[in-house]
């Protein structure tokens, strides 16, 4: 971001809103802050018609804005509530839902949490792009909205100016991606030490889909990618992995794939995707020599891989953030 000016974020609150997902924005926003120690964000809770709104844990809450927040808004934030469901499958969301994003400004960004993204993709906001939601909604999600690409694997997407975030606190995880998109991960990591939370987490939202859990008995690829992040400059390979976890290839891959939603292969590409940018960031060394300690071997393949994971090119990426 180049103005000074806090970056603006109004959340949404509608009447049965999930408390826990509705505080997950002003606690990562509010707490990211300049060096001089400026606020990067002014966050408002806002409701549709500026009236307290019930809770889905059976309290009112009142607010000070009304939707006029949102149309200053430069990031809107759509929590979820229970009867966004149900009046996404009656094919109409309330008027006052309607209302409320008819005033979103058209250069806002938009983003919702958990169930969210039903507004939105009732909203059309969703046609055409990849989008995903709570891994338990996603088949009701994908019925009803056909025209959505819905990926239940992962816990956010990020489709540029619209962005949609798994259950509960895959919020967390959207939101500090957006503090690290507008300012970079030295900021992102900083708000997260702040707020007692992992800046990235490992794999995606198939993790959490349920499935048998194996036994205390039954080995873990936990020590094994603890390893691998230690070793990240080297060519590893699948049976080297396998051989630490001593675990057959086939078991390895099946029980890695189990435990972070990700093939190994494509675990290490995501981890130094990770490593590269933070050296792009917080170092001088030149891309080739980022791409050496990244464990991508060349330049072109780093290049290659960043355009892949992120859309952009590392001296590009530099550019943006490291003076940030």
């Amino acid at each position: 971001m180049t103005s000074s000016a806090p970056h603006r974020v109004a959340v949404l609150a509608l009447d049965g809103v999930i408390p826990f997902e509705l505080g997950i924005p002003p606690r990562i926003f509010g707490s990211a802050h300049a060096p001089d120690g400026s606020p990067l964000y002014e966050t408002v809770v806002c409701t549709p018609d500026g009236g307290p709104v019930r809770t889905a844990d059976g309290y009112v809450i009142t607010v000070e804005h009304g939707p006029e927040a949102l149309e200053r808004a430069d990031t809107v934030v759509v929590p979820p509530t229970h009867a966004l469901r149900s009046q996404a499958e009656q094919g109409s969301l309330a008027p006052e839902l309607k209302g409320a994003v008819a005033r979103i400004r058209p250069s806002a960004r938009i983003v919702s949490i958990c169930t969210g993204a039903y507004a939105l993709a009732a909203s059309g906001l969703l046609d055409g792009r990849r989008a995903t939601t709570h891994w338990s909604e996603a088949a009701h999600f994908r019925r009803l909205f056909p025209g959505v690409l819905v990926d239940e694997d992962v816990l956010f997407v990020d489709d540029g100016e619209v962005l949609t975030s798994a259950g509960a606190a895959s919020g967390v995880d959207l939101c500090l991606h957006l503090v690290r998109r507008d300012h970079g991960s030295a900021t992102a990591n900083r708000v997260a030490r702040l707020c007692v939370v992992p800046p990235w987490r490992d794999g995606g939202q198939a993790q959490f889909i349920e499935r048998p859990v194996p036994g205390p008995a039954v080995a873990a690829t936990a020590a094994t990618r603890a390893w691998a992040l230690e070793h990240l400059e080297r060519p590893l390979t699948l049976a080297e992995l396998a051989g630490h976890a001593r675990m057959s290839v086939r078991t390895f891959t099946r029980r890695f794939r189990d435990e972070t939603g990700m093939t190994p292969g494509q675990w290490l590409t995501a981890q130094r995707v990770e490593l590269a940018k933070q050296l792009l960031e917080t170092s001088d060394l030149s891309v080739d020599h980022v791409a050496d300690r990244a464990g991508f071997g060349s330049g072109n393949s780093l290049r290659q891989h960043m355009r892949t994971a992120i859309g952009v090119s590392p001296a590009a990426y530099r550019r943006t953030f490291h003076a940030a």
